[in-house]
C-alpha cells in the first residue's frame, strides 16, 4: 500500500505540482486549501505524513501543527517560505520533523517527506555520505569535517547534498538551481556563486574539493 500524504497548501499551482509530482512517485495525496480544511481531513483520515504551509487564510501552519501535535506524531513538515532562523526554530519547537523553504526542489522534497515517515517507523536510521574529509548525516541533515561539527544554512546543507550526491560529476549552475532552488526561483545563475562561496567557507580547508569548472559549472572531489 501506497504512503498516504496530506498536502497543506493555499497556492493552487504549488499544491497541484506537488500532488502530481509526489504521485508520480508513487504517493498517495490529499489536498487541503488552508488550516481549517485540514484539521477536517485530519478528523476523518489517517496520513504518513503532512506538507504543511505555514501562511494560509483562516488557520496558519504553526496552528495546525501545534493541534496536531496535541493528538498525533504523524511527521509534520512544514513547506514555507518563512525561512529565518526564528521561523525555522519556531517550527520545531511546535514538533514539527523538517523543514522546506520556498522555493524549493520537489526531488528534495520528496527525499525528505520519504525520510520523516522511515524515521517515524524507526526503519533504516541515518545514512552517512562521506566525501573525502567531508561527512553528511541525511536523516539528522548535519555535516561534519574531519570528525568536527559544521554549522551550514539549509541551503548550503542541500547544495553540499546535491554536490556529494553527483561527486566527479560537473554541474552547471541551471542544474543547480534546478535540483537545490527548485521551482518558482526568481534569481539568476549569480545566486549559485554567492552560495558555493559561503560553503566553501564554512567547510574550511574542505571547500577546496568543490572544484570550478570553467565556463561549465562546479565538481565535487574526494573518494
Amino acid at each position: 500500500m501506497s504512503d498516504r500524504i496530506l498536502v497543506v497548501e493555499d497556492e493552487d499551482r504549488i499544491r497541484n505540482i506537488v500532488r502530481d509530482y509526489l504521485t508520480a512517485h508513487g504517493l498517495d495525496c490529499d489536498l487541503a486549501r488552508d488550516g481549517e480544511e485540514a484539521l477536517d481531513l485530519l478528523r476523518d483520515h489517517d496520513y504518513d505524513a503532512i506538507l504543511l504551509d505555514v501562511l494560509m487564510p483562516n488557520l496558519d501552519g504553526f496552528s495546525v501543527c501545534r493541534a496536531v501535535r496535541a493528538k498525533s506524531r504523524v511527521p509534520i513538515l512544514f513547506l514555507t517560505a518563512l525561512g529565518s532562523e526564528e521561523d525555522v526554530l519556531q517550527g520545531y519547537a511546535l514538533g514539527a520533523d523538517d523543514y522546506v523553504t520556498k522555493p524549493f526542489s520537489l526531488a528534495v522534497l520528496l527525499a525528505k517527506t520519504k525520510a520523516v515517515i522511515r524515521r517515524s517507523r524507526g526503519e533504516g536510521g541515518g545514512d552517512t555520505l562521506t566525501c573525502g574529509a567531508i561527512s553528511l548525516d541525511t536523516s539528522g541533515r548535519t555535516c561534519t569535517v574531519g570528525g568536527k561539527p559544521v554549522d551550514l544554512t539549509p541551503r548550503e546543507y542541500d547544495l553540499l547534498l546535491c554536490l556529494i550526491r553527483n561527486r566527479g560529476q560537473v554541474l552547471s549552475r541551471y542544474q543547480l538551481l534546478d535540483k537545490v532552488w527548485g521551482i518558482d526561483f526568481e534569481g539568476g545563475q549569480r545566486a549559485v556563486d554567492v552560495r558555493i562561496k559561503s560553503l566553501r567557507a564554512a567547510l574550511g580547508g574542505a571547500g577546496k574539493q568543490i572544484k570550478t569548472v570553467f565556463k561549465a559549472g562546479y565538481r565535487m572531489e574526494g573518494g
